[in-house]
């Protein structure tokens, strides 16, 4: 009688349990050290990365096959689809449409603006590569990672500040225009890649698909989830808000990906479209929290995508002066971008400089579009090239860590200013 398993994926189960021990052990060493000096775990496990990926030139050649071998690349990808799924989770659609005109000019200026100089650094920096591979590193530029942010603003204290809530709702709408622009640019690539020709209507029309998921799929979604898990609470099994959210997410998923778009934006879809009030009952029955059942899971798959991004880096880019001119200048222009925020965060007693730093970081998101760049393909040739994700991932590490003490050295200046009229402090540490 033969196996039921194929010898070949028989022997590779063992290395594949083995990888993910040691990923997940180095991701969680990495994330301890950071977070003891003040920092986000995503750093360690993003340097975790960098240090195995590069042993090899010691002659150290052990974990080559966390790289080579695709399941671990499949299982980064679904924990980059949940974590999209949890930033939708945490958007209330409501809210997003009344956070004003402030936070939406805020936003839109926080994608033009990068997006613009992005493009133009790598124009200048990389002359032979094509105008599809600018385009791109000018999209990785306009994502914004808040989470940063808030959890400096918390720590002080300062989340009822209106500062503070301009800039997690430009965040919201900035992780919604930057899907868009995503999405736009992955469809213009991909045509360009088959050869064919993009026009103005072209691009309408692939803009016009992605926004109509996004509407077509909240509007139906609103409608039906309730249902769905209205009729899972006459249901006696249990673990059902676990798999009829996630089911929903893998589906809603899917269908972006049919339709021609990123999965990820149908997983941010999918978590726009689930609100508490629609699994209510189901918690209750289960006692339990939808955002702590994720966590497990996300806890085991999203370092596996951050040791992976990380094991990308070649550090060999950064050894000549090009290739680290390259990252300091993307780095540069993703800070400097962010500052136009301030110029159109008007309001009283507005700190339009905190406005713009509060806007700096990248984090996960900036990581999850440079990894698409890295599938993309024209022609024989990646969208995105070794030095370019190189240089990304470094932007992505120093906007990360640059944000936290400027915030908190800003917020330390206003605090020893007085208002005028009240002589009291006008950013109070604890409102």
């Amino acid at each position: 009688m033969g196996s039921a398993v194929e010898p070949g994926r028989a022997g590779a189960v063992p290395s594949i349990l083995l990888g993910l021990a040691i990923i997940l052990i180095m991701a969680k060493l990495g994330g301890e050290l950071f977070e003891r000096i003040g920092q986000p775990s995503i750093l360690g496990e993003l340097l975790t990365g960098i240090v195995l990926g590069n042993v090899h030139l010691l002659g150290i050649n052990v974990f080559d096959f966390l790289r080579e071998d695709t399941t671990f690349t499949v299982l980064a990808e679904v924990g980059v689809v949940l974590l999209l799924f949890e930033v939708g989770l945490e958007t209330n659609v409501k809210e997003m449409l009344g956070l004003g005109v402030t936070a939406t000019l805020v936003a839109l200026v926080g994608v033009v603006v990068p997006s613009v100089l992005g493009l133009g650094v790598s124009a200048l920096f990389h002359p032979g590569e094509s105008f599809y591979t600018h385009l791109f590193v000018g999209t990785i530029l306009c994502a914004t990672s808040v989470g940063i942010t808030a959890r400096v603003f918390k720590d002080l204290g300062a989340l009822r500040r209106r500062e503070s809530k301009i800039i997690l709702g430009a965040a919201v709408i900035d992780d919604v225009l930057g899907l868009l622009v995503l999405t736009t640019v992955t469809a213009v690539i991909g045509a360009a890649g088959a050869g064919r020709g993009v026009n103005v209507l072209d691009l309408a029309v692939i803009l016009g698909k992605a926004l109509a998921f996004l509407f077509v799929s909240i509007i139906v979604g609103l409608w039906l989830s309730p249902r769905l898990f209205k009729l899972a609470t006459k249901l006696r099994s249990r673990g059902l808000l676990m798999t009829r959210s996630l089911a929903f997410c893998f589906f809603l998923a899917y269908v972006a990906n049919r339709v021609g778009l990123a999965p990820i934006v149908g997983a941010f879809t999918a978590g726009l479209i689930l609100e508490d009030v629609h699994y209510r009952d189901l918690a209750r029955r289960e006692n339990a929290d939808l955002h702590q059942l994720l966590q497990p899971i996300t806890a085991l798959l999203l370092p596996i995508f951050f040791v992976l991004m990380g094991m990308r880096v070649d550090v060999r880019d950064f050894a000549n002066f090009s290739g680290l001119a390259f990252a300091l200048a993307i780095t540069g222009a993703a800070i400097l971008g962010k500052q136009a925020c301030s110029l159109v965060a008007k309001g009283d007693n507005v700190d339009q400089t905190l406005v713009g730093l509060g806007m700096i970081p990248r984090g996960e998101v900036g990581l999850i579009f440079a990894g698409i760049g890295v599938t993309l393909f024209l022609g024989w040739k990646p969208v995105i090239s070794q030095q370019i994700l190189s240089a990304s991932v470094l932007m992505v590490m120093i906007t990360t860590l640059v944000a936290p003490p400027v915030l908190k050295w800003r917020i330390e200046r206003i605090l020893l200013r007085k208002t005028p009229a009240s002589g009291e402090d006008n950013f109070p540490l604890f409102p």
